[in-house]
C-alpha cells in the first residue's frame, strides 16, 4: 500500500506548474486534458519531487467553495513537508527563485526547518536531513 498523490487546489494550472518546476525543482509527471464529473474541460496535472512516487495533483479551483480554500487548505497550519538533502543550498536556491519564507531557518530535534508559502499560499516546512541518532 502507498499514498499515490494528494490534491492541492490552485488558482491557475500554468502558474502552479512554473512554481513547482522552477522554484521547487519538481518534475512534471502529467499534464493531460480531462473532464469534470459534469463534462466540463479541465486538466489532470501531477508534479512530484524527483525520485519519489507520491505526487501532487494540481487542481484548479472550480466554484466559490473551492476558490475560498485556495491557500487555506490546512487552515493556516503547515500542511506539507519537503525534506531535502542539503538544507542551506535548497533554502538559498528557493529564496533566489522568489519563494516566500515566513520563518527564519532554525534547528529542531528533527532537523533544520523553515516555513515557506507555495504559489497558492499554503504553508510548507522545508526540512533538512534528520540528525544522526
Amino acid at each position: 500500500m502507498r499514498l499515490e498523490q494528494l490534491t492541492l487546489i490552485v488558482d491557475d494550472y500554468d502558474e502552479a506548474i512554473r512554481f513547482f518546476l522552477d522554484a521547487l525543482e519538481f518534475e512534471l509527471v502529467e499534464d493531460s486534458p480531462s473532464l469534470t464529473n459534469d463534462g466540463r474541460e479541465k486538466r489532470w496535472v501531477v508534479v512530484r519531487p524527483p525520485g519519489v512516487a507520491t505526487g501532487l495533483l494540481l487542481a484548479r479551483a472550480d466554484g466559490e467553495r473551492q476558490e475560498r480554500v485556495v491557500g487555506e487548505q490546512f487552515a493556516a497550519r503547515v500542511g506539507l513537508f519537503l525534506r531535502v538533502d542539503d538544507f542551506q543550498a535548497s533554502y538559498d536556491r528557493m529564496r533566489a527563485a522568489g519563494v516566500e519564507f515566513v520563518t527564519e531557518p532554525r534547528r529542531e530535534p528533527y532537523g533544520e526547518v523553515a516555513v515557506f508559502l507555495d504559489v497558492a499560499g499554503n504553508r510548507w516546512d522545508l526540512l533538512g536531513p534528520r540528525p544522526s541518532q
